[in-house]
């Protein structure tokens, strides 16, 4: 995880319950809670960020997409593979 910031956090008595109730039936451990509290953070934040790439590009065809995503590739792949054995 890296390092940890402290958040505090003020939920609804209703939401606490259910959330402590859904880890426990997955036979919850200490640090489950701050766990689904990250993942959840961060699936919301890949949300945002494909909704703003979709906006951003909606005017863009299918063919243009595809170009711009094997330029990317084509530049990202040397630095990708090197150093690495395959």
């Amino acid at each position: 995880m890296g390092e940890l910031s402290r958040w505090s956090l003020k939920v609804s008595r209703d939401t606490d319950i259910a959330l402590r109730t859904l880890l426990a039936s997955r036979g919850g451990r200490k640090g489950d809670l701050s766990r689904f509290v990250e993942e959840a953070v961060n699936r919301e934040i890949l949300r945002e960020t494909i909704h703003e790439v979709r906006a951003r590009n909606k005017d863009l065809g299918p063919a243009q997409i595809e170009s711009l995503v094997d330029e990317a590739l084509s530049e990202m792949a040397p630095g990708f593979w090197a150093g690495r054995r395959v």
